[in-house]
């Protein structure tokens, strides 16, 4: 079996593999259809638990399932402080369990039988590289149980250890206390744009126009001179499709079509501009392709995120296609859609996960100003939103520097290279006093 090494550490450190250091279990999912699963109290984490979660500790699960549900899993109930990593697409994301817990088969755990569970965690973070280097898998990529049991990890001192985890708590919280802020300049920017959007649309941008009632709450009052119109009479709206079943066999993959998927269109800005998968011929006629200049819109999970295609493609039932009619502008019902989206989420439906239809889209209100006035909104919205996501831009680089830092502090603290063994309690109260002046 091949051994993932590491680079250099320290001579007095060991090298053992994740087998050696762990109790690795794996994860299930009870049966979806079986209600009596279900909304129990036993947390399931899933990929997207850990991917969400912000934080060493995971507190709670999204969904949870019954003792039935869990019995139905076959797998073990991993006790409070094991750690949780997704071995599924996106591989690598990882948080120490506050509490006991299974997962379900995109994730393992990992309960540690030495050391401390904390460096284990630091530890990891340092290798996610690696991890995500050793996924396999064509329609998406998973991380062997085999590749994951042979990685190889630095084993410090255990009082190193203690050190270690110390002085990587301390300058980690600084650097995520100043992520933290950078953020808050984002949601701002992202507040903002939504505001704009939402009064462009729905009462134009002259400010001195008549206004009419539009018999409709979410709308309220427009202009006079617009039209109240439900969503099927401005454009024609159409389902994605792949009827086969599993949708990850193979045969259908690795063509020539794009088939895009809820990332592709959530990962976008105005316009979806790359796509991860294609289909082949056999695809195709499972199928249904889409022209350039769709407008596509994810109706499961992440309801209401929005792009335009650039090119040809098909896609999965997941996401909405509208290709509107000749008297609305293309980029208008763009930003009216995301002025819609509040309004399309309290039509939603929960069943396992909230869903849009077709017919609830359907029926929705929209305004409707003459088409010369749509292109001057969508033109206005254009300049303002791009002069926002240069700012946005902006504050995302500084994000990625501080992030890059923090892995390389991490990295450089698990393997040695920097020694924290005199960062103590001492150091952090003294910095702390520095701090408060």
């Amino acid at each position: 079996m091949k051994i993932y090494q590491l680079p250099d550490i320290p001579i007095e450190w060991e090298i053992k593999q994740v087998r050696h250091i762990f109790e690795i279990h794996n994860g299930s999912t009870p049966k979806s259809g079986n209600p009596e699963f279900w909304n129990g109290d036993i947390d399931w984490i899933t990929p997207d638990d850990l991917g969400s979660n912000a934080g060493k500790l995971i507190t709670s699960s999204r969904r949870k399932i019954t003792q039935l549900g869990y019995k139905s899993c076959g797998v073990s109930l991993a006790p409070s402080g094991s750690i949780a990593l997704s071995t599924r697409a996106p591989i690598g994301h990882i948080a120490i369990t506050k509490m006991a817990a299974c997962v379900n088969q995109g994730c393992r755990i990992l309960v540690p039988k030495e050391g401390l569970k904390e460096y284990w965690y630091y530890s990891l973070i340092s290798a996610r590289a690696l991890l995500i280097s050793l996924g396999q898998g064509t329609t998406f990529m998973e991380l062997p149980r085999q590749n994951l049991a042979s990685v190889a990890l630095p084993v410090p001192p255990f009082d190193e250890q203690k050190a270690i985890v110390r002085f990587l708590d301390y300058k980690t919280a600084q650097i995520d206390a100043l992520i933290a802020k950078k953020q808050l300049l984002l949601d701002k920017i992202a507040e903002q744009r939504v505001t704009i959007i939402n009064k462009a649309i729905t009462k134009g941008l002259d400010s001195s126009a008549a206004m009419k009632s539009s018999g409709t709450r979410w709308l309220g009052d427009i202009p006079k001179h617009w039209t109240p119109k439900k969503i099927k009479y401005m454009t024609k709206i159409s389902r994605g499709k792949f009827s086969h079943r599993p949708r990850n066999d193979p045969r259908f993959y690795g063509g020539d079509y794009p088939f895009i998927q809820t990332g592709d269109v959530a990962n976008a800005r105005k316009f979806v501009s790359g796509y991860s998968q294609t289909l082949n011929d056999d695809g195709l006629r499972v199928s249904k392709e889409f022209p350039a200049g769709t407008l596509v819109m994810t109706i499961a999970a992440n309801i209401g995120d929005m792009a335009i295609l650039n090119f040809k493609a098909c896609f999965p039932d997941s996401i909405v296609g509208f290709v509107p009619y000749d008297d609305i502008s293309l980029n208008y019902l763009f930003y009216m859609f995301i002025a819609m989206r509040q309004q399309l989420l309290t039509t939603a439906v929960l069943n396992t996960q909230l869903n849009l239809n077709i017919e609830r889209i359907a029926g929705q209100i929209g305004p409707c100003p003459p088409a010369e006035e749509q292109i001057k909104i969508a033109d206005y919205l254009d300049n303002i939103t791009s002069k926002m996501e240069e700012q946005a831009d902006y504050i995302h680089k500084a994000i990625d520097k501080l992030k890059e830092y923090r892995l390389a502090l991490i990295t450089n603290a698990v393997t040695g290279k920097i020694d924290v063994r005199d960062f103590c309690s001492t150091t952090i109260n003294e910095q702390k006093e520095v701090a408060r002046g």
